[in-house]
């Protein structure tokens, strides 16, 4: 495929389509795999794509080095639809490993580089792999029974001639990328994704902002900043919506740290930064935040929870030139990370919202109760063939996705998260969403973060608790009087645990409720 097909195939006309029996709204003029994006490399030829540290690499550099790995992936065996696994933290390695495997027909199987040896070893014994590239300093996790590739490109960068790839032959609903959901508690399930699935979302993204290929010119692009890891959905969608508008990808090494992502935004110019809330709460709260210049910054996307009135009008006063394009949005890993979207003045005129479905996504609300909002169910062409391994699926026959989430649509059609089915507490028969407790804690004077969960109670069933950092003296039991008015007297947690530091955090940069909770749990536990 050439520069001119891989911009010009794309559209904005929707049709419906029926796949394994299910109808999606889906482009009628649409790429059908991910490896006919890698001719748009080449326009952008000399420009940086990927920086980390002293490392600059080039768009061409990355397409010849995609080239070469491809290639040796091929030579080694893989052929189409083998399943090849990428172990290693967010680096150049690791982007020119993804898009090499997806070039030769195989399946990009993303491990999460925190894991212990334990859980690699059971969720490589779920794949089970034809191949695992592993960094260096997570190699020595991998059983021994898996067949090991080199992570590094130099060692045989010119070892074998790049060859005829089958991306033309892949079929868009086979699948491209096995991603783990990253659920803090329980069992990550691998979720497979087509071709359709990620290019789907892509697709839409691209044509609300009005960045298709075609609609982007060749002048100098967008300096981004990368802080989420790679090995998420959120991750894969920055690489793609990268190649197709030729963004510097700008990723700092090691965990989140404000200071080093401030450094960044001023030294590359960085316009435009995709993070979850955490690391955003991070900057705005460092002392440099004020000193530094972070004019540059005219984009920022949240993702991983709403925003509270409150945390928006934080990032409008530390990052105003942010304002016009804060964007914010839901999705699942197992509906490729897209669903729902909100930038600009809706995200500051209805602070709290994700946003509205995106072109191609069905929203509805399963019936709710006298005492809870309904369930969400989404269905697009962006959602998962299914978890490898697992005979039930949260997809029904009719094509609907059930997230276990809670939530209500406005008249306007702007959806509301209001808590997660499975966490919900019981408490006398009465149902509580800590997701609603929590936003009246953090919208109190001096709370920072809240976690709110059940315990249990001999006569109600449940109680309601909740762990809170707070930035004063405050005490968290006067708390109870001030939430007061704003939730049911029967939401009210009667038992606190204070933390005067930040909660911890997990890899994806969200608060470790799981962690969160055990260690209050041990509290109340001690208490009695």
């Amino acid at each position: 495929m050439t520069v001119e097909s891989a911009t010009t195939h794309w559209g904005t006309s929707i049709e419906p389509v029926v796949v394994d029996g299910r109808t999606f709204r889906m482009y009628s003029q649409r790429p059908r795999n991910l490896g006919s994006l890698l001719p748009l490399a080449d326009r952008w030829k000399d420009r940086a794509h990927i920086v980390q540290g002293d490392r600059v690499v080039t768009f061409a550099e990355f397409h010849r080095a995609v080239r070469h790995r491809a290639a040796e992936l091929r030579a080694r065996g893989v052929t189409t639809g083998d399943r090849v696994v990428i172990l290693g933290w967010n680096s150049p390695e690791w982007i020119v490993n993804f898009w090499a495997t997806v070039a030769a027909g195989g399946v990009a199987v993303l491990a999460n580089a925190w894991w212990s040896e334990q859980e690699l070893a059971d969720s490589l014994d779920t794949v089970a792999p034809a191949l695992v590239i592993a960094d260096d300093k997570v190699a020595s996790r991998v059983p021994s029974r898996w067949s090991l590739f080199p992570w590094n490109l130099e060692r045989e960068a010119d070892s074998v001639e790049p060859v005829a790839l089958p991306t033309e032959a892949l079929d868009e609903n086979s699948p491209a990328a096995i991603i783990f959901t990253s659920g803090t508690s329980g069992r990550p399930k691998a979720a497979v994704l087509s071709h359709r699935s990620l290019l789907a979302g892509l697709q839409m993204l691209l044509h609300i902002t009005r960045r298709l290929p075609h609609q982007v010119d060749d002048s100098t692009g967008t300096a981004a900043l990368h802080t989420g890891p790679m090995f998420h959905v959120g991750g894969v969608q920055t690489l793609l919506r990268a190649i197709c508008v030729g963004d510097t990808l700008v990723m700092p090494a090691g965990k989140f740290d404000a200071a080093e992502a401030m450094r960044l935004i001023e030294q590359w110019g960085i316009q435009r930064w995709s993070a979850v809330p955490t690391m955003v709460s991070r900057v705005l709260e460092h002392p440099d935040v004020h000193t530094r210049n972070l004019a540059t910054l005219k984009s920022l996307t949240v993702g991983g929870a709403p925003m509270t009135p409150e945390f928006v009008d934080r990032i409008l006063t530390g990052l105003p030139g942010v304002e016009p394009r804060i964007a914010t949005g839901y999705g699942l890993t197992e509906n490729g990370g897209q669903g729902v979207a909100a930038s600009g003045a809706d995200t500051v005129k209805r602070p709290g919202t994700t946003g509205r479905a995106l072109p191609c996504v069905e929203i509805k609300i399963a019936p709710a109760t006298e005492f809870t909002d309904g369930e969400i169910l989404l269905r697009s062409p962006t959602q998962m063939l299914g978890y490898l391994g697992e005979s039930e699926s949260p997809i029904d026959s009719e094509g609907w996705l059930h997230t276990g989430d809670l939530g209500r649509l406005d008249d306007d059609g702007y959806l509301w998260i209001t808590g997660r089915s499975k966490d919900m507490i019981i408490r006398g028969g009465e149902n509580i969403a800590p997701a609603a407790v929590e936003a009246a804690l953090t919208a109190l004077p001096g709370v920072a973060d809240a976690v709110v969960f059940g315990i249990p109670h001999s006569d109600l069933g449940e109680d309601v608790a909740a762990a809170v950092v707070l930035t004063g003296d405050q005490d968290p039991e006067a708390l109870a009087e001030q939430l007061r008015g704003r939730i049911a007297s029967f939401a009210i947690p009667s038992r606190w645990i204070a933390h005067r530091e930040p909660f911890p955090v997990n890899h994806a940069g969200k608060i470790d409720k799981k962690a969160v909770v055990a260690a209050a749990r041990e509290v109340l536990e001690e208490a009695r």
